[in-house]
């Protein structure tokens, strides 16, 4: 496989063929890419989604699906008041300020409608309830009725392609070509037999990965997560910062990510973390809890492989099982054997391998309506029996890369944008600062979907501006 590459000049015939022009081509199918084709298609823009699986997939079919976005028609219908100015409080509260707040703003404004819009197109929301993620003060956590990243890649899809947008999968972009203007002219692709093919174009939106599944890179620039487990999916290559070091393109963010202290070891399968909210605590092989759960399961990762043996257990009881049971990852994990049950304090000490004694103490620390040593109030006590999952710490996406203005256009070491290069997502900075604490609930899928949503309005101005037709090419299939 040939490393991502820009080149100039003139493109290429292909066996004397000129090679096939769409006004947009946009790489990456993931929940950016497919939010931004779907407004495309649906004001009647010829848009071609490239994406390099067989299926699309990546980091959204790996996520809980959760989508957090303010003021919406689901929140309406539920009695929720939630406002885009609170929602930006919020993530800039988690970040203590350091997220880029153009794109706070600019994202917070167009959750809301986003959503709404995907809504119109047969993508039923619902706002969770029972428990509020870390970091958001009122419920806006948007799921479908299944709660699973790939029942929301799996609705997007369908919405985009019934909208008229074409999707090409086994489509690995490896090449931008761009004139002497910094214009994006085309991308080249290759086919899984090794074939390249190449398509014009007049936007180019890259909607497309991280990092995270980059070894060298992660080693470069995450080296605290450098050797732990990574739950994201394998095309987060980094390809997007590769092509911005060799445009001369300016990157920011690029120590944030998201975290998450839940992932069930050996089993390798995702816990909500609904179960510390709800209650549940994370306790070592010493006995002891160790920081407080409910700040966010991002810095959680940090925090469990902090541990002796980088482990933890999530423990919990009655009343959480019952919570927990209703998200699909946490009965696919009890399904999988991770979930123990626990009679009474020494039968937990023996599973965690820890002094019985010192899990007492631990446990008798959990009392309603006081601040723990960790600054957690707690609202009930646990209670026997018992459940415990063991967890690490692990990587799930990255949220650094392409520096990009409020309207998604990439943008030079000098500030100044791109004429028709557009990025968001993976592929782009996000709103979570520049370290692991700054993950705010969500913020990956607010950033690929409200990103998307945005790129989507600008690309269609980007042509406008150029007087571009919509046209449409007779030649593409998927």
């Amino acid at each position: 496989m040939s490393a991502p590459l820009i080149r100039t000049g003139p493109l290429p015939e292909v066996s004397g063929q000129p090679v096939p022009h769409v006004p947009v081509v946009i790489v990456g199918a993931g929940a950016c890419g497919l939010t931004a084709a779907l407004h495309l298609a649906d004001a009647g823009i010829e848009v071609v989604v490239l994406e390099r699986d067989g299926v699309p997939s990546g980091s959204t079919a790996l996520s809980s699906g959760f989508i957090p976005a303010a003021a919406t028609a689901a929140q309406r219908s539920a009695g929720i008041d939630d406002n885009a100015t609170w929602f930006a409080d919020d993530i800039m509260g988690k970040t203590h300020g350091t997220a880029a707040v153009h794109l706070v703003d600019a994202y917070a404004q167009a959750s809301g409608p986003a959503l709404d819009e995907l809504a119109r197109h047969g993508l039923d929301f619902e706002v969770l309830d029972g428990f509020l993620y870390p970091g958001h003060s009122v419920r806006r956590m948007h799921s479908l009725r299944e709660k699973t990243g790939a029942a929301l890649i799996a609705a997007l899809e369908r919405a985009a392609q019934a909208a008229g947008a074409t999707i090409m999968t086994h489509a690995l972009v490896r090449e931008l070509w761009l004139d002497d203007d910094g214009r994006v002219t085309a991308v080249g692709f290759e086919r899984p037999d090794g074939e390249r093919e190449s398509l014009r174009c007049d936007v180019l939106l890259l909607a497309c990965n991280g990092f995270g599944g980059n070894l060298s890179m992660r080693g470069e620039l995450l080296p605290e997560m450098a050797s732990a487990v990574y739950g994201g999916h394998e095309g987060n290559d980094g390809s997007a910062i590769a092509w911005g070091r060799q445009l001369g393109a300016r990157l920011a963010d690029l120590g944030g990510y998201q975290g998450h202290g839940s992932w069930a070891s050996p089993h390798g399968v995702l816990i909500s973390w609904a179960v510390m909210m709800d209650g549940g605590v994370q306790i070592n092989s010493l006995g002891q809890r160790f920081h407080d759960e409910t700040l966010g399961y991002s810095e959680a990762a940090v925090h469990v492989l902090a541990q002796p043996g980088g482990v933890a257990w999530n423990v919990f009881d009655d009343t959480t099982l019952a919570l927990a049971r209703s998200f699909p990852d946490f009965r696919d994990a009890e399904a999988a054997g991770a979930l123990k049950t626990c009679a009474d304090t020494a039968a937990l000490a023996a599973l965690i391998g820890c002094d019985d004694s010192a899990l007492r103490t631990t446990l008798a620390s959990i009392a309603p309506g006081i601040a723990d040593a960790h600054g957690r109030t707690f609202t009930r006590s646990l209670s026997a029996p018992y459940y415990a999952i063991k967890v690490t710490g692990a990587l799930f996406h990255t949220q650094g890369g392409l520096d990009i203005d409020a309207a998604c256009r990439v943008l030079r070491e000098d500030g100044t944008p791109f004429p028709n290069l557009l990025a968001a997502g993976g592929a782009a900075r996000g709103v979570s600062g520049n370290a692991v604490w700054g993950y705010l609930s969500g913020n990956g899928l607010l950033s690929a979907v409200a990103g998307g949503h945005i790129a989507a309005h600008t690309a269609r101005a980007t042509l406008a501006a150029a007087d571009v037709p919509p046209g449409r090419s007779s030649e593409l299939q998927g």
